[in-house]
Order: C-alpha cells, then structure tokens, then sequence
C-alpha cells in the first residue's frame, strides 16, 4: 500500500508544486485539501478555520504536508487568527485524532523578520522577532507543533520555507523585493521540492524547526541544521544581486536602527 500524504493549499501555489510532483515521481499517494477548488484528482474542499467533515480525509494518512494560509505578509490579524491560527489548530488536532505519524507545518522567515537589519546569524533557535500578523501566526503554529509533539506522541518539522516566486519563472534577481534580504531567502523549485520530501522521509525527528531556502552565497540563513537532521542538500543558489541605490538605502536604514536609544527600542516593542 502506498504512503498517502495529504497536502492541504493543494489548488495553491507551494501546494500544487508539491501535489503534483509526489504524483508524478513518487509511488506515494497524495491526497489535496483546499478552500478552493482544483480539478486534480483525489483533491477535496475543507474551510480549517473550524473542525468539519474534512478531518475523514486524515484517516489512514503517513504524513500531513500544511501548507494552508492566507500567505500575505499584509494578512490581517483577523484572517491570521481565522486562517492560520485557529486552522493549524484544527489540523493539529485531526492529525492526532487520526493517529497521522507526522505534520510538515510550512512556517515562514517572517517569524524572525525583525532582524532584517541587524547582522546575527539567523538559526532555529534565535529568538523570535516577528513583525506583522502573519509572521505571529506562523510563529503559534510552531509553538502549537512543539505542545502536540510533547503531548501527543505527533512527529512535527516546520520548515521557515523560503521565497519561491509565483512569478518570473521563480528566477531571482532584483525583481524581489526587500533587496539583499529577499534575495538570500530565495528558493529554486528544485529545492523547495527536495525539502518538502526530505521532510516527509526523516526518521526519528520529535520536533525541530529548520530553515529551507537555496544555498545563496553570503545569506544568513543558517542551513547546517537542516542538513544534519532530515538530510536537506541544496543544489541551487544565487548570490544577490544589489544595485547601489539598494545598498546605500539598506544601510541609512541599517544606521537607523542602531542609533535608535534602547529605552525607546523598549517603548516601541509594546505598541
């Protein structure tokens, strides 16, 4: 009997990358879950943001690929609670219920989106720095992966996934915006694919959270983790291409930042 791996997003963008690939290069059965309708077979509709008949779809599945959201980094707080807080909950929950082995939770890089400006390395367990709705919601969904990790037996990786463009044939360059820190996030198709089924594939993994993009010269990104644990290798990557416009305007904000007084960095943290 073949692995079924149900993907919800799947009428989405990462979603239907991945639903299609495992159809056509794995002996895996893939099984979509989505809001919106989508003419692959064995694809189904399902509103997460509350617990209906869509859990049945869970029953008998090896692996839960989440990748269901509203992914704008604009995405206010009522739709990040409704559609990704509330609905990574419910799938928390149904993958438990239905005894699922384990969920891929697809987080994203907003979760430490605070540190674009600064220079740390940025690993899995630096502390958080969110800075709008949806970085927080992914932030709870990584959180809520950890309880039902500790609590109920369920192997979760989240993966801080990278930027695989709708557009441009996902090529980067200085198309992307947010320059040199949207640039090193960047992730081929290739790799994203390969990540996402390393993910499926790992073996004794409890709970982690790792970052996925390209190997891209000179990012800070640390990849070590990801490689070590589920066996992530790259094959891709781009150094950043930075005009000198771009430059200067990312280190008068760079300056900025650090001449802020700290008791107002403090002020500010609590608005």
């Amino acid at each position: 009997m073949s692995r079924r791996v149900v993907i919800t997003g799947a009428s989405g963008h990462l979603g239907g990358k991945l639903y299609d690939d495992i159809r056509a290069h794995t002996d895996w059965h893939p099984i979509g879950l989505d809001l919106l309708e989508t003419d692959r077979p064995d694809c189904h509709i399902a509103d997460f943001s509350k617990l209906g008949d869509w859990t049945r779809h869970l029953a008998g599945a090896d692996t839960v690929v989440h990748l269901a959201a509203d992914r704008s980094p604009d995405a206010s707080w009522g739709s990040s609670v409704a559609n990704n807080m509330n609905a990574t909950l419910n799938l928390y929950h149904a993958a438990s219920q239905h005894n699922v082995r384990r969920v891929v939770f697809a987080s994203s890089n907003w979760v430490q989106g605070g540190y674009r400006f600064s220079s740390e390395k940025l690993t899995p367990v630096l502390d958080p720095k969110p800075v709008n709705a949806y970085g927080v919601s992914k932030l709870f969904g990584e959180r809520m992966g950890e309880y039902f990790a500790s609590e109920h037996g369920l192997s979760v990786i989240c993966l801080r996934i990278g930027w695989t463009q709708w557009t441009h044939d996902n090529r980067p360059g200085r198309h992307m915006a947010m320059g040199r820190w949207g640039q090193e996030m960047w992730l081929s198709d290739r790799d994203y694919l390969q990540g996402m089924k390393c993910a499926i594939e790992a073996r004794d993994v409890d709970y982690a959270v790792l970052n996925l993009m390209s190997d891209n010269p000179g990012m800070r990104w640390d990849l070590e983790p990801t490689r070590d644990l589920i066996g992530f290798r790259p094959e891709d990557g781009w150094p950043a291409d930075i005009s000198m416009a771009m430059k200067l305007r990312s280190l008068n904000l760079k300056t900025v930042t650090e001449t802020i007084p700290d008791r107002f960095k403090s002020i500010g943290s609590n608005w």
